[in-house]
């Protein structure tokens, strides 16, 4: 219960701005947090993950409709809640067939990038809203329209001489009671008491009389529930941004719910959790609010309360009903000023420095990815930035199985075998090659395994065995299969045998299907190293 409260009050603030970031109402905001919020809760299978309106997500979205419709407008309402039906199907289709996996092909080096420029991007939009000027619309420069994030932000700067102090003034004053009291007492909602704070001194002095902008009249009572008023025309339009936001969902979500679940030991199924997400994503486009994504502000929120159950979910619910029913008047009061700042805060914790640093420091060529990644989120666009964060993150995975590693195995001192460099001349015994091969064999990287084995025939002193260690060989497709074939023919012309040990039960059964344990003989398939190591010691020329 007491995390519930908590989570109401860190988050309403939050996804307010949210709504901001995603053009939407205000009010909007709030919703993303009662059904769909409410949905997953009942439909997920997390202990911990807390769904809601989210920045990264929002902005996708909001890139996407930008062309299509003007922000805040009805047609736009009615284009976001059709994305979000669209995510939701998305996302029930892949439970059915069972795409959870995908979101392990997004890596965490790519996403920290993608969301440091989303961060960015996001901090930078929000300059305007805090001056009390408008948001620039880019610049041209050399006869080149630039109005990406950079032009942009250059544009508002040229406008700061009209800047309104007093909303200046309100932007420092949040800022200021955000960050001074997370300082003092992280747990303490500084946002909610900027907002409240702001507001009700927006109220008692009429700050709109002094230039300041507010939010004005919102509607009050529950959410309309009703499909988006639109044709089935505009869908073909919203495919790539629902497709991107299907993907930042599935891997944001799965993330950020198997880390909790790693941490208290508990058990979730990230198949089972993507009908709650589709569940929650539907509730999004029939309540006119916009899509939802697993969040992991509001779920380390929750978690810092004490919260370890959607209870907290539901009781965050019940609280933003009362919130509808009986506080939007007064919410009308609320410098827009304020919203600026909260959402220049959260864009500015999305920029992760020290997760960038430890990237640059532990594997610098997955920093030049992500940096890359980030640049164009910022200079050309949110949706380019989470293809590029796709198309990087399969380009790591196949570079990684493309060249595996390899070792031939070597006895220390005590006996025991260890891998060393797959070289020519490497031998486990005199007259033996013990070869691992640590992935699966397939069309990209039978070259080199064929390589580096047959590369033992031809050395100057040629083993008499080769057995091939298959303990860490998931899988071998077909071109896999052949090479293996290739690789028996090629040693046996030199008078070596070819014998595998440790074949996993499900490649046992290939190489029986592939007809290959018929062509080594069943006697060349050992159960273990140490089983290959010990017939090859009873062959009569054999020598320890």
């Amino acid at each position: 219960m007491i995390a519930g409260v908590t989570l109401a009050a860190l988050a309403i603030p939050e996804v307010m701005g949210y709504s901001s970031i995603a053009g939407m109402p205000v009010i909007t905001g709030l919703y993303t947090i009662l059904l769909p919020m409410l949905a997953f809760a009942i439909f997920g299978s997390s202990r911990h993950l807390v769904v809601g309106a989210d920045s990264a997500t929002a902005a996708v979205m909001a890139a996407g409709l930008a062309a299509l419709a003007v922000a805040g407008t009805t047609q736009y309402v009615a284009l976001a809640g059709l994305l979000a039906l669209m995510t939701g199907v998305f996302l029930v289709v892949a439970r059915i067939v069972r795409l959870g996996f995908l979101a392990d092909f997004l890596s965490r080096t790519v996403l920290i990038g993608f969301l440091t420029g989303v961060g960015i991007q996001v901090a930078c939009g929000q300059i305007g809203g805090m001056l009390g000027i408008p948001e620039g619309s880019g610049m041209t420069i050399a006869g080149k329209d630039l109005s990406d994030t950079l032009g942009k932000l250059a544009s508002t700067v040229q406008s700061v001489g009209s800047s309104s102090w007093a909303t200046v003034a309100v932007s420092a004053g949040v800022l200021i009671t955000i960050l001074g009291l997370k300082a003092i007492a992280r747990k303490v909602p500084g946002a909610l008491i900027a907002v409240i704070g702001a507001t009700f001194i927006s109220w008692n002095w009429n700050l709109a009389a002094h230039g300041v902008a507010t939010l004005g009249p919102l509607p009050s009572g529950l959410p309309h529930l009703a499909l988006p008023d639109v044709t089935w025309s505009d869908i073909p339009a919203l495919m790539g941004t629902a497709v991107s936001i299907f993907v930042l969902v599935l891997a944001q979500s799965a993330a950020t719910s198997r880390a909790y679940a790693a941490r208290y030991n508990d058990r979730f199924d990230e198949n089972i959790d993507l009908i709650g997400l589709g569940a929650a994503s539907a509730m999004a486009g029939i309540s006119g609010t916009f899509v939802v994504n697993g969040s992991p502000t509001k779920t380390q929120m929750v978690d810092d309360a004490g919260g370890r159950s959607q209870v907290a979910q539901i009781t965050t619910g019940l609280i933003v009903v009362i919130v509808l029913l009986f506080l939007t008047v007064p919410i009308q009061y609320m410098p827009k000023a304020v919203l600026s700042s909260v959402v220049f805060l959260i864009g500015i914790e999305l920029v992760d420095i020290a997760g960038m640093r430890k990237v640059l420091r532990l594997r610098p060529n997955e920093f030049v990815v992500a940096t890359l990644v980030a640049i164009t989120v910022i200079v050309i666009g949110v949706e380019q930035g989470i293809v590029l964060a796709i198309v990087a993150s399969i380009v790591d995975h196949l570079r990684g199985s493309y060249r595996p590693s390899t070792a031939v195995l070597e006895p220390d001192a005590t006996g025991t075998l260890h891998g060393a460099k797959a070289g020519a001349e490497a031998r486990t015994l005199p007259g033996l090659v013990v070869y691992r091969f640590a992935g699966t064999l397939y069309d990209a990287n039978a070259n080199l395994f064929f390589e580096q084995t047959s590369a033992f025939a031809t050395a100057a002193d040629p083993p008499r065995w080769v057995c091939l260690d298959a303990a860490t060989i998931a899988d071998i497709d077909y071109s896999g299969g052949e090479t293996i074939r290739q690789l028996h023919g090629e040693l046996s012309e030199h008078g070596i045998t070819l014998v595998i040990a440790e074949a996993i039960g499900p490649v046992r059964d290939v190489l029986d299907r592939y007809g290959i344990t018929e062509l080594l003989g069943a006697g060349a398939i050992y159960p273990r190293v140490e089983d290959a190591i010990a017939a090859f010691r009873e062959q009569p020329t054999a020598t320890a």
